[in-house]
């Protein structure tokens, strides 16, 4: 069990966002097709592919935060010794931390909305709600992840090794 809960902690996003990109890619092709070859498009593709799309975005940057892969300007980090650098990734992230907080309280006032009052999408007619979600739930998977880097840089602080850095894009 726990083999399988690390691969998943691993590898979870990148299936995500494989199974995501495939899908905006095979719904945005087949739209394509119908739209200049049918002359004819359907309003659920488009729709779908968007919302597909925010989940991909909310996804990736879950994934970026695991990976300490967003952009950032790290070249004061060079002139600092390694436990100056690592207090600066761990002030970073108690910083990003607040704002997710924020930024999930701010977030579920929509989705709120929108249950409240049966509030439906323009083509599919399911509720926006749905969609919606997408938002506070990334965000929350962000603070997992930011709360995991955390850990991980409060232990390589304690036993005195490199913090960790950030894996580059094609490792």
């Amino acid at each position: 069990m726990k083999r399988f809960l690390d691969r998943l902690n691993r590898d979870a996003e990148r299936w995500l966002l494989l199974v995501l990109y495939s899908f905006i890619v095979y719904v945005i092709f087949i739209e394509v097709v119908r739209r200049f070859v049918l002359l004819y498009s359907s309003v659920w593709g488009e729709e779908t592919a968007r919302y597909a799309f925010i989940y991909l975005v909310w996804i990736g940057a879950a994934s970026a935060v695991r990976d300490r892969a967003h952009i950032r300007i790290d070249v004061l980090l060079h002139y600092l010794p390694p436990r100056g650098g690592a207090i600066v990734y761990l002030i970073g992230d108690l910083l990003t931390a607040v704002l997710v907080c924020l930024a999930i309280y701010w977030s579920l006032d929509p989705v709120l909305v929108s249950i409240k009052f049966g509030n439906v999408t323009d083509g599919l007619r399911i509720v926006r709600a749905w969609f919606l979600i997408a938002v506070p739930l990334g965000f929350t998977v962000v603070m997992v992840r930011l709360v995991q880097s955390i850990l991980r840089d409060l232990g390589d602080l304690r036993a005195g090794r490199p913090v960790f850095t950030g894996r580059r894009l094609f490792d």
